[in-house]
């Protein structure tokens, strides 16, 4: 038999390998040092479509006043014209808002669905109109597209927190107003901030073609702004800290606020904002229409249940619904 040979050679081999182990050392190369360098800091890229801008040596000046801005025209209980008779023609309402809105129009977590307060309010104007709450098409609009959308009739209504002044209502139509806000500041906790005031020399994140950065640049024009697309570009860049604070309408900041105990809102109120449904200028019919809707849901308790529902836990609970102004 040759098994026992073989096994003989194969001790035998093994037997030298070790023996060379042990008097000729190791030659295998030795591991890597470990590294001694520090790694260095990268800072985080600033959200997409992002501007920075340097204080201004002049601020933009107001808008010459239009009398009553938030009057509009009353409902008449007519439930048909141009506008209103293509909207049930095509079977469901355009609707524009912003999914970034936290406690306004954002995705639920679990469903994936859009929920909110303007959410809400897009949804009972659906279901006198059509019928049907759920007759809706959502078109996602940033802040500084909004009017462009209703001049071009893309959406029918704009419900995103859109405050009626005189510098939107020679472009489009508003309905009466839905929500009362004011403007403030968010800042980190304990940061010494208090208001816009502590801001020079700063920097503050705004979003682009909003009031509230017209107001920023005329009241603190030694701020550094940095403007964004969305408000939850905002809280992203404070957490961040690549800016010392936000400022907008206090029910925008509350929705922030909600989502990181690491900051809060600070500050006087800075400007009271009435916010109103945009509609594209000419389509009268449905501007009337939207203020009967407003009027009834004033009337019959939704306005304060929704209000229950999405914003007195952040707001607290002494809002009522704005009283309607009317030009005729």
């Amino acid at each position: 038999m040759t098994s026992r040979p073989v096994r003989s050679l194969a001790l035998a081999a093994l037997a030298a390998t070790v023996a060379c182990t042990a008097a000729c050392g190791d030659n295998s190369p030795p591991p890597p040092a470990p590294s001694t360098r520090v790694p260095s800091y990268v800072e985080p890229p600033l959200p997409s479509g992002a501007v920075a801008a340097q204080p201004q040596a002049t601020p933009p000046p107001e808008v010459t006043d239009c009398g009553d801005p938030t009057a509009s025209l009353r409902p008449t209980g007519v439930r048909s014209g141009p506008t209103l008779d293509a909207i049930r023609a095509r079977g469901r309402l355009l609707v524009g808002l912003d999914p970034g809105s936290n406690l306004f129009s954002f995705r639920d977590p679990t469903t994936g669905a859009l929920a909110g307060f303007d959410v809400e309010i897009a949804r009972e104007l659906a279901r006198d109109l059509l019928g049907d709450p759920g007759a809706i098409e959502y078109r996602i609009l940033g802040s500084a597209d909004r009017e462009k959308a209703l001049q071009e009739h893309t959406v029918d209504v704009v419900v995103k927190t859109m405050t009626i002044n005189c510098a939107r209502r020679q472009r489009v139509t508003f309905s009466t107003s839905y929500l009362q806000a004011h403007q403030r500041v968010l800042t980190v906790r304990n940061s010494g901030i208090n208001g816009l005031t502590d801001l020079a020399g700063k920097r503050l994140c705004v979003v682009s073609g909003t009031t509230s950065l017209d107001l920023v640049r005329r009241t603190q024009p030694a701020v550094s702004i940095l403007t964004v697309p969305s408000w939850a570009d905002c809280l992203v860049v404070l957490q961040q800290r690549q800016v010392d604070a936000v400022s907008t309408d206090d029910t925008v900041l509350a929705g922030l606020a909600q989502q990181d105990p690491a900051i809060e809102v600070v500050g006087p109120n800075l400007s009271t904002e009435q916010y109103g449904i945009g509609i594209s200028q000419g389509s009268d019919d449905l501007v009337r229409f939207v203020n009967g809707t407003l009027e009834r849901i004033r009337a019959d308790g939704t306005w304060n249940r929704l209000y229950r529902r999405w914003l007195s836990a952040e707001l607290g609970d002494a809002a009522i619904p704005p009283p309607p102004r009317y030009q005729d």
